[in-house]
């Protein structure tokens, strides 16, 4: 396949790569080796983390004491 640069750097990618990948919207860039890697992330705004974890009943104290006792742990 092959994609075309523009004068501003713009990038399409051919769309049978990006539905081979499930169409993600944003890419994570790197270069190794001399080449440019694309690597499909995912972005979760976080009234939507917020919202999960009201769902599974969790609390930002419940939050806090996990991260508490990682810290602890991990000292």
């Amino acid at each position: 396949m092959l994609a075309k640069m523009t004068s501003k750097n713009q990038l399409t990618l051919p769309k049978a790569a990006t539905n081979a990948l499930g169409s993600p919207k944003y890419f994570e860039v790197d270069v190794q080796e001399g080449r440019i890697v694309l690597k499909p992330v995912l972005i979760v705004n976080a009234d939507a983390v917020r919202e999960k974890l009201a769902r599974l009943g969790i609390a930002e104290r419940d939050i806090a004491g996990a991260v508490a006792s990682a810290r602890k742990k991990g000292a």
